[in-house]
């Protein structure tokens, strides 16, 4: 097969048969062959495909075998770039180029339906970016507006069903889709205008965001974010900040969308802001603050002199959802702590490349918009623009590139072979021994006993005292080494002797300084991400969380399954577990900002009979009282009164007072009733019997 293509390959041009190219291999076949093989390959495509370009339109669109090579070509090259795949040579470059002016060229007359598929233009556009393929798009999009329709239609339908399936969505299987079409709406106005044309499609990306799925969320941001954007752009000029009049007369129209859609978008967050979860938690909120959206749409309004009263109002309105301390700015440079000189250095031959992490931070924020750059040559940008990640995005959306960096690999990656390529051949061959000389250029080593004190000075060993002629009067009498009485009377005076224990009677309700560890950590409450939408709910109305079937087919349980994400077993599980634990409940209301600052009352520890009250103490023990009353509840023999005990005088109070004179008449009435008779008459009666005193 290879040297048939290579026989072919050599077919004169002027003999008018232009050999058929073979389509690109699948990575299945790629694997057997050898690189000789490859690069043969390589080569044959190559002349084959500047053959055809030599060629006219009409003989271009004649040949069957170009389709099929182009759309092989672009859906192989497309996803790992054609560094991966092709390579760094001559031949991979001119390549890459034949094929661009053969796939621009086949669009513009009579396009076949292989080259107008959606999932080939967006492969075409992250292949060979919107610099050079994006004037092609709009005349293909301008001259044939059946081809957008017949291509976007049954995607647009698909998305839009499965944004609002829910849960039941493949949501791998979406996030590919939307982040390979974000390629084609970045290079082509028109399908970001069929895009956002009605507002089904935007209201999916709007109810889709709130899973809890962080790179499906980034690629929602960037296509609300590429779709509005691109609905400011202008087909016939690569300067949008210029003029947005458009072909055909529909740049007011654009204009027009582009208000409804910001219109919509505030009525969104506002609905959000009202609702029962985090108002920073929406699509509007992060995406005025990740991207610079308003300022694009404001300064290219502006330079189109569009900018109408309404227009403005809207893009204020929409900057205040943006969220405080967010934002595509550039981060701030850690400031990196002195190290200490060691006497230990890198060694000369070393040849690595430092990057700080602020600087991958800032590629980060630039890849997701434009995932098809590679970090290499987002690192150019930044070197180029001043590390600022906006001027570098504007500069990347209106493709006003230097031309070094336009014509500079795209897919480039940070990893560099110079170290490799700079190492030895042979790095097993012994070495000769190194002579004095060369050993007075080695560093030193070292160790922790270097500059010891002991090491440094041998006169400071001594064997026992190290003045014996000095006696205990001498080193009395020496007060250079006495410490100093002021030092010592500050320290009086400093400590107090008055200072009482710490009151721990508030540290069991958590007051301000206990540890509470019955209730958990702070990630019992913060590890659930759907915590705060489970409270405000709850607030808002607990009979949501009751257990029955009717509660389980209504429509707010309904919601709040679709939100959380959880089943009615865990839902109603977690309302049981917060009537349950009061100390969650408060962490809850103090973290949502819905504590009332209501302490828990705390009960008094001290016992109580049957039916006494806290608010009738009157600081004398229940026992006591009951003593000297006949409390009911004693049992026979047992007090040394008949009384009810009901009474709340006392004997021994004030005698102005009513209920004390009622006390002591209560207390001599009746004692015969129980075993406890006149204690007189008893002993008259021992007295009579011949007993003793005492």
């Amino acid at each position: 097969m290879v040297h048939r293509l290579l026989r072919c390959s050599t077919i004169m041009v002027s003999s008018q048969v232009l050999p058929p190219l073979a389509p690109f291999p699948p990575p299945s076949l790629r694997s057997h062959l050898s690189q000789q093989d490859w690069d043969a390959l390589l080569d044959a495509w190559d002349i084959s495909a500047r053959a055809y370009c030599s060629q006219a339109d009409d003989i271009i669109s004649q040949a069957d075998s170009l389709p099929l090579f182009l759309t092989s070509f672009i859906q192989e090259i497309a996803p790992t770039g054609p560094s991966f795949i092709l390579g760094p040579s001559q031949t991979a470059k001119s390549l890459l180029n034949s094929t661009l002016n053969l796939f621009t060229r086949r669009i513009a007359v009579n396009p076949p339906p292989e080259l107008t598929r959606w999932q080939v233009l967006a492969d075409a556009s992250k292949l060979y970016t919107k610099a050079h393929i994006s004037v092609s798009l709009s005349m293909l999009f301008s001259t044939q507006p059946a081809v957008l329709e017949t291509s976007l239609s049954p995607l647009k339908k698909s998305l839009i069903t499965q944004l609002d399936a829910g849960f039941k969505t493949d949501i791998v299987t979406l996030e590919r889709t939307l982040t390979r079409l974000n390629h084609l709406i970045h290079a082509s106005r028109h399908v970001a205008t069929f895009i956002l044309a009605g507002s089904d499609l935007l209201d999916g990306l709007v109810t889709r965001y709130k899973i809890m799925n962080p790179p499906l969320r980034k690629v929602i941001i960037a296509t609300t974010y590429l779709c509005l954007v691109g609905l400011t752009e202008d087909g016939n000029s690569r300067n949008t900040e210029s003029t947005e009049t458009g072909s055909n007369g529909n740049g007011k129209a654009r204009w027009g969308m582009l208000a409804d859609s910001l219109f919509e978008l505030t009525s969104i967050a506002e609905a959000h802001r009202s609702g029962p979860l985090n108002v920073n938690d929406s699509l509007v909120a992060e995406l005025v603050s990740a991207t610079p959206l308003l300022a694009i749409l404001l300064r290219r309004a502006e330079a189109a002199g569009t900018l109408s009263p309404t227009l403005k109002a809207r893009l204020e309105t929409l900057q205040g959802f943006k969220k405080a301390g967010v934002g595509p700015s550039r981060p701030r440079a850690k400031r990196r702590r002195q190290k200490v000189d060691k006497g230990k250095g890198v060694a000369d031959g070393d040849a690595g490349m430092e990057m700080h992490i602020h600087k991958m931070s800032q590629i980060a924020v630039i890849q997701d918009l434009f995932p098809d750059l590679g970090s290499g040559f987002v690192a150019k940008l930044l070197e180029e623009f001043g590390e600022d990640p906006e001027a570098v995005i504007a500069k990347l959306l209106e493709d006003d590139l230097p031309p070094a960096l336009a014509a500079a690999d795209r897919a480039e990656l940070l990893s560099s072979q110079s170290t490799i390529e700079s190492l030895p051949e042979n790095t097993t061959a012994p070495r000769s021994a190194p002579t004095q000389s060369q050993n007075l250029n080695l560093p030193q080593r070292r160790n922790i006993f270097d500059d010891d004190e002991l090491t440094s000075e041998m006169t400071n060993l001594h064997f026992g005292k190290r003045n014996p002629a000095k006696t205990a009067d001498d080193v009395l009498a020496d007060r250079k080494t006495a410490p100093n009485k002021a030092a010592i009377m500050s320290a009086l005076a400093a400590f107090d002797s008055d200072d009482d224990e710490r009151d721990d009677t508030y540290d069991a309700d958590d007051v301000g300084g206990a540890v509470d560890t019955a209730a958990g950590g702070e990630d019992e409450v913060d590890g659930n991400a759907n915590e705060e939408i489970l409270f405000r709910g709850w607030q808002a109305d607990p009979k949501v969380f009751d257990r029955d079937a009717s509660t389980r087919r209504g429509d707010p349980r309904g919601k709040l399954r679709e939100v959380t994400g959880m089943t009615d077993e865990a839902i109603e599980g977690w309302a049981v577990m917060l009537g349950r634990n009061l100390r969650l409940k408060r962490r809850l209301e103090i973290k949502y900002n819905t504590f009332t600052g209501i302490q828990t009352e705390l009960a008094s520890t001290s016992w109580r009979g049957r039916g006494e009250d806290s608010g009738t103490d009157t600081g004398v023990p229940s026992s006591f009282r009951r003593s000297r009353g006949g409390g009911s509840d004693r049992g026979r023999g047992r007090d040394r009164g008949g009384g009810s005990g009901g009474g709340s005088g006392n004997v021994a109070g004030p005698a102005s007072d009513k209920d004390t004179e009622a006390a002591r008449r209560r207390k001599e009435a009746n004692k015969g009733s129980k075993a406890n008779h006149n204690r007189r008459d008893q002993r008259a009666k021992k007295m009579a019997r011949g007993g003793f005193p005492g």
